[in-house]
């Protein structure tokens, strides 16, 4: 399983210059879900996710996105962004489900972006809601124009 999660890990490597930038100065590289398959997959079957690294999900429109904890080892803040970059919702220490049905964790405000770290991260930088994150090396995202 250590083996397959590294391969995994390596051949889905972080979009080359794709960085979020936390409030308080802290640099994340990120890799980009951006396909269907990318998207549905997530960081399900990962047995690690790096200090420094996290999963942006950018998506076309704005709306209400929900993500579940299915075949998901790492405990993960699930945060979601607005179009400008600006954090609309935040569910920090979502732990893994071990067992069906599995609980379905969505935003309350309007998002345009969901980036899921380690579990502690967000409360670690200073990203709670409101709170206005930078990116770099993202392509479409985020747009200049705040959701309300």
């Amino acid at each position: 399983m250590v083996l397959a999660s590294i391969i995994l890990a390596a051949a889905a490597a972080s979009e080359p210059g794709a960085v979020c930038h936390a409030p308080d100065g802290a640099d994340l590289q990120l890799e980009l879900a951006v396909t269907e398959k990318e998207k549905r997959t997530g960081l399900m079957f990962r047995d690690v996710l790096p200090a420094d690294r996290g999963m942006l999900f950018p998506f076309d429109g704005d709306g209400t996105f929900s993500f579940h904890m299915r075949n998901t080892v790492i405990p993960l803040d699930i945060v979601w962004l607005d179009s400008s970059g600006r954090v609309a919702d935040l569910h920090p220490d979502t732990r893994p489900c071990r067992s069906d049905p599995c609980p379905m964790y969505k935003n309350a405000k309007r998002a345009r972006a969901v980036l899921l770290v380690n579990a502690g991260y967000s409360r670690a930088h200073a990203i709670v809601p409101g709170a206005q994150l930078r990116f770099d090396g993202v392509p479409g995202f985020p747009t200049g124009t705040a959701t309300k």
